[in-house]
């Protein structure tokens, strides 16, 4: 029974909440592509009941419904036309990464710039972990294992120098990445990053020491500041911060690509680079720079009021809002507050750095959430960064798992933060207090004052705990579907339509049809046009060709897969009169390695004439320099008594190619 279209398209529309909850549509050959505005409006099990449809699925930020090919396009103009807003393919992709709160972007847009330097990150986080063990004090004993062998020392230092770059350079990754996801000139990017922790500049580690800044600047020679547009600006350097850069990846981009606009040849060339980092140069240092270390030292004086004032309240929101401080890179002022604190306890016995092991208390919630993860995801690659990143941040350092894991998922992110409130608000409840810098982390405890070392451990094991547990819970319900990975849409598409379809019966009639369908929409050519001598000459059998015009691959007869490659590009089937058909989709393609290839059959799988075999990008397959015409030959010729060719010039899918002659009865 054909499908009803009209009927189809309207129902569509109801169950997916009307037009108004369509942001956007597209369709391929076999899927309606849609970006939905509220996911909550969708009445997914009607779809999936729905006679005339073969099942759905979301994948890529996008609502997914398969049609079937041929019916699809109609469907999709019958939508159009009831006021759905159509768009490309490109675009519904666009549309589909804007969704979401700004707050939800913006992580996105985070993660995103993060994702290619968190190597380099995790990297230089597990070696800070080795470095931490072999220098911390009371860890194996009241000296640390470089005191007790001192041939341990020079490995130590090396360790400790290799792992500190990625992190006192970030700032030259994160320029790299920045701007190429905002389509600047990813050099200039990494120029400017370069600049900001530039050895002219005072380290930002050192800021809040007087006595180091006095040695440097004594060292140097220079003076500790500039005079621009009137203006006193410090020489002081942006070590593991992020958010300027950022911000400065995004000026350069935009400045740069305005002039690319406005100038053109040698111009262009010459002028275009240094226009861009000479004004993105003198913004970062006067503007950029001095703003948002303001912000990072009015985020201290308010975070060291809060928790002297609020007291148990004040440590719950410290360590709820320590990880997002850390993505932005202000927590790196915190030492201006914790020196103090640290040397009244050592002068005066009283106080402590209660900063730190808030700091822990969220490296640890963190690093948890991160290896539920790792115990969850379905992904290699995300199950590799999910397990490194977490033990990176049991131990201190939790940009690994932060930008590579919980930000990209999002949930992991705010039940650490949620453990990590807990876990504070016990810090500020038991008074737990540090005596000393080191890595916030399991390891920290060598860094508490002795007296608070159980409550501190005990602490830092409840918000594991926690964290891991939620985690894993959540993992096992509402976010088991974000640690897929990278989703393989068709064979997803396979996986829904398998579901969904009823067993493919064979007519009985089919036993004795010899007649061989167009599989593509195209030209039909007769086998000694194709440039391959193999086909060309009959060797594989005869039959004929077809020039592709577009569209999936089909079956042209009622049978059965005896062979389906891997790469997708040939596909051996055999009737149920037992004629053995290959179909090789293009010349040489198989070097292609199934890129542009999406298979929709195995072998053992029933299909009826019209049942897709595989989706092609026929653009792409000819842009990587491979012919399309492809050949549909009959194998074991021998059987028979030869083929009659019925069609010539343009066909349809379905149309009727060629026919096998049967053999004769006394043959």
């Amino acid at each position: 029974m054909a499908m009803d279209h009209a009927r189809v398209a309207r129902d569509v529309i109801t169950y997916l909440g009307g037009t108004d909850n369509i942001n956007a549509a597209a369709h391929c050959a076999t899927r309606l592509r849609l970006v939905i505005n509220d996911m909550d409006k969708v009445d997914q099990a009607a779809l999936d009941k729905d006679p005339d449809l073969k099942g759905t699925f979301l994948a890529g930020g996008m609502f997914q419904i398969i049609v079937g090919p041929g019916d699809v396009d109609i469907v999709f103009s019958e939508m159009v036309g009831k006021g759905v807003k159509e768009v490309t393919k490109d675009e519904a992709k666009q549309e589909a990464e804007k969704g979401g709160n700004i707050f939800s972007r913006f992580i996105k847009m985070i993660a995103d710039i993060f994702v290619p330097v968190l190597p380099a990150l995790i990297a230089g986080g597990l070696m800070m972990a080795i470095n931490n063990v072999l220098t911390a004090e009371g860890l194996f004993g009241d000296k640390s294992l470089i005191q007790s062998w001192t041939w341990l020392a020079d490995y130590a230092d090396l360790i400790n120098m290799i792992s500190a770059a990625p992190f006192a350079f970030l700032p030259v990754l994160i320029g790299f990445s920045a701007t190429k996801r905002f389509g600047g000139n990813v050099y200039l990017g990494a120029a400017m990053g370069a600049a900001m922790v530039s050895t002219s500049l005072l380290s930002a580690y050192s800021m809040t020491d007087d006595a180091a800044a006095a040695k440097f600047w004594e060292y140097t020679g220079a003076k500790p500041t500039w005079h621009l547009f009137g203006l006193e600006v410090d020489k002081i350097g942006y070590q593991a911060m992020v958010i300027p850069i950022i911000c400065v990846a995004f000026i350069l981009s935009v400045i740069e690509k305005q002039l690319h606009k406005y100038l053109s040849g040698t111009a262009d060339f010459l002028l275009t680079p240094l226009i861009t980092i000479l004004v993105t140069g003198f913004l970062t240092f006067v503007a950029v720079g001095p703003i948002t270390r303001q912000l990072s030292i009015w985020l201290t004086n308010g975070l060291e009021w809060g928790f002297n004032t609020l007291g148990v309240l004040g440590g719950l929101l410290f360590g709820l809002l320590y990880s997002p401080i850390v993505v932005t890179g202000l927590h790196q002022s915190f030492p201006a507050v914790e020196l103090p604190l640290i040397t009244q306890l050592q002068t005066e016995g009283t106080g402590g750095d209660f900063i730190f092991p808030i700091a822990s208390m969220a490296n640890v919630a963190q690093g948890a959430v991160a290896l539920a993860v790792f115990f969850k995801a379905k992904d290699a690659k995300l199950k590799g960064l999910a397990g490194a990143g977490g033990a990176s941040a049991v131990f201190g350092i939790t940009e690994p798992a932060i930008f590579g894991v919980n930000l990209r998922l999002r949930w992991p992110f705010f039940i650490g933060m949620g453990a990590a409130a807990i876990g504070s608000a016990g810090v500020a409840l038991l008074n737990v207090r540090a005596s000393s810098l080191g890595a916030a982390g399991f390891v920290g405890f060598v860094s508490i004052r002795t007296e608070d070392i159980v409550k501190y451990l005990l602490l830092e094991v409840i918000v594991f705990v926690i964290a891991f547990a939620c985690a894993l819970a959540y993992a096992s319900t509402r976010g088991k579907a974000s640690l897929v990975g990278d989703v393989d849409e068709a064979a997803l598409e396979a996986e829904v339509s398998a579901a969904h379809a009823a067993p493919v019966e064979i007519p009985a009639e089919a036993a004795t049809d010899f007649s061989v369908t167009a599989p593509i929409q195209g030209r039909a050519l007769p086998l000694s046009e194709v440039e391959d001598q193999t086909f060309a000459s009959g060797m594989l059998g005869p039959g004929m060709a077809i020039d592709p015009a577009g569209g999936p691959v089909v079956s042209p007869i009622d049978g059965e897969i005896l062979v389906a490659f891997p790469t997708g590009h040939a596909y051996g089937l055999r009737s149920a009169s037992g004629v053995e058909l290959l179909i090789h989709v293009g010349m040489d393609t198989v070097q292609l390695e199934g890129k542009h290839f999406a298979p929709k059959v195995k072998a053992g799988d029933k299909v009826r004439r019209g049942t897709p075999l595989v989706e092609v990008d026929w653009d792409a397959v000819k842009a990587a320099g491979y012919k399309t015409v492809t050949p549909i030959v009959v194998s074991n010729a021998t059987a028979f008594g030869g083929v009659e060719e019925a069609a010539s010039g343009e066909v349809n899918r379905g149309d009727a190619l060629y026919a096998v002659v049967p053999a004769p009865a006394d043959a």
